[in-house]
């Protein structure tokens, strides 16, 4: 039976919150990609295909942001 291990070396002493800040940027690079992505895609879509899907022009932002950050954000 093959398995794999994935296993996360984390920085330690003074190097871990460098590590850390670097994580959060990535992570906060990551989600604005997936708003700016969303946003274009949902505004490139016509007022006909949106009220095909139920969504209006003035939920756009609303709905990326959710996309990216999760409802309770």
């Amino acid at each position: 039976m093959a398995y794999v291990s994935a296993s996360h070396s984390r920085a330690t002493g003074v190097f871990a919150p460098i590590a850390d800040v670097i994580a959060s940027l990535r992570t906060a690079w990551a989600r604005s990609r997936v708003y700016v992505r969303t946003y274009n895609e949902l505004n490139g879509l016509t007022s006909r295909e949106l009220a095909d899907l139920g969504i209006s022009r003035s939920m756009i932002s609303r709905l990326a942001y959710e996309a990216a950050y999760g409802r309770d954000a």
